[in-house]
């Protein structure tokens, strides 16, 4: 996984809905609009039919013309718009897509209909920015909307992780932010996923994967794409989980280990680690759904590293910091 998926580049050809102009200058016609080479986006407002709605920026932005004087787009849709590469607008399923979450002020209301939802909450103006040209709040803000909104502990803490390896927040700072929120709805949301957070996680994988091993398999919390030397000092690899006191290392294998050449890669590193006394386990996407499988695989590896006479042979190299 390289560490530039954490991060989205800048969307471009973004179309901006536009209102019906008679002449036709600035908009399409009466006429024009209901033809085949214009598509309503939102209430009063079309885009030329060729704009891609399957584009996550530009459904983002359709949906934020609907909102009033003060508003803003909030939770996973700011944090895509300001650089969030993982939280995409799509479901852990990989099918559902998700409603673009739009923060209106009290008192302010828009019409119902589908493709997004409200909430109404008292915002700071400290709190707006921009992206793209796109009222959002800001990732401090988009991030607390996020987890208050959603029921799965564990998908709480993909999102924490991901817009802090993103470098869009930094986690002390949520914790403040979240502190000084005594009394918000669902803050306990928040306040519960907090300290499962790593600032080293590179993808929700690695996250929900760590996430079995601590909740399900009861195991110690462990470190997250640690650099790794040998004896010597020469360096031999940085394993997705690695669990000092138990000699294990855990690999959560996603679509590009897939290749020969990198299997080739997985297997010697592998071959390394064992040399040096750790014991291995892999996980692919699918295993994921099946968590006593993955507990029992990792369980397995705990009991390998307990009854190998390999010395253990390796160290830790210095705190290497965020992703």
């Amino acid at each position: 996984m390289s560490d530039r998926d954490l991060r989205c580049p800048a969307p471009s050809g973004l179309v901006r809905p536009v209102p019906v102009d008679p002449d036709g200058r600035t908009g399409p016609t009466t006429g024009q609009a209901r033809g085949p080479f214009w598509r309503r986006s939102s209430p009063r407002l079309y885009v030329p039919a060729g704009a891609d709605r399957d584009i996550v920026e530009q459904r983002i932005l359709e949906e934020s013309m609907r909102l009033p004087a003060g508003g803003a787009v909030t939770g996973w849709a700011a944090l895509r718009l300001a650089g969030a590469g993982f939280l995409d607008g799509v479901a852990p399923d990989g099918c559902t897509v998700l409603d673009v979450p739009l923060l209106l002020p009290p008192g302010r209301d828009i019409r119902r209909g589908a493709g997004f939802t409200v909430r109404r909450e008292r915002i700071d103006d400290r709190e707006l920015t921009a992206f793209h040209g796109i009222p959002c709040t800001v990732p401090l803000r988009a991030v607390f909307d996020e987890v208050r909104g959603l029921e799965d502990l564990r998908e709480r803490v993909v999102v924490i992780d991901m817009a802090v390896g993103a470098r869009l927040i930094q986690l002390p700072v949520l914790t403040a932010y979240v502190a000084n929120k005594a009394g918000w709805p669902h803050v306990r949301r928040a306040l519960a996923a907090l300290p499962l957070a790593d600032v080293r996680s590179r993808s929700p994988q690695e996250t929900r994967l760590r996430l079995i091993r601590v909740l399900d398999a009861g195991l110690p919390r462990p470190r997250c794409n640690w650099p790794i030397a040998d004896a010597h000092g020469v360096f031999i690899g940085k394993p997705d989980l690695l669990c000092e006191e138990l000699a294990v290392v855990g690999e959560f294998d996603g679509v590009e280990h897939r290749s020969r050449r990198r299997h080739q890669i997985d297997v010697r590193r592998d071959d390394r680690f064992r040399r040096a006394g750790l014991e291995c386990f892999h996980v692919v996407g699918a295993d994921l759904t099946e968590v006593p499988l993955v507990v029992d695989r990792i369980r397995a590896a705990v009991e390998r590293a307990g009854t190998s006479g390999i010395p253990r042979a390796w160290r830790v190299r210095r705190d290497p910091g965020p992703v």
